[in-house]
């Protein structure tokens, strides 16, 4: 039984994995956390469009809102100072976060285990975000 859980959770263990060596270290920079919060989006931009789930335009619309939401936190993020940017990038790292479960649990655009993988790598590096501010 744990090894069947384990072999279903390999997203999870290496998300835990990616963001731990990201944030060993310590903070990485402002600009490298920002650009993540806009690549993120458009990983799954790609993979909608690979899949062929935006044939429903809404489909499309409501990834390029996200988009926009997330080039917005980012580009806020940049603009503030020291450690306000670090908080405006842990509320955007924790908001797509929300948005990876949404689209783990409806199984729509990306593969269920990318939006795991995600979900946790961002969910992990805003808590690391909070940590060390």
């Amino acid at each position: 039984m744990t090894m069947s859980f384990l072999a279903h959770r390999w997203p999870t263990l290496l998300a835990l994995a990616l963001a731990l060596a990201t944030f060993l270290d310590g903070m990485p920079p402002t600009r490298f956390l920002a650009a993540l919060l806009v690549v993120m989006p458009l990983c799954y931009l790609a993979f909608g469009a690979a899949r062929g789930e935006f044939g429903d335009r809404r489909a499309l619309a409501v990834q390029l809102a996200g988009l926009a939401g997330f080039v917005a936190l980012a580009a806020a993020a940049l603009a503030a100072d020291g450690e306000l940017a670090l908080w405006v990038l842990a509320g955007g790292w924790c908001a797509h976060a929300v948005w990876d479960l949404a689209h783990h649990l409806s199984g729509a655009v990306v593969p269920r285990a990318w939006s795991e993988w995600c979900g946790v790598v961002d969910a992990s590096g805003a808590a690391a975000i909070v940590l060390l501010i």
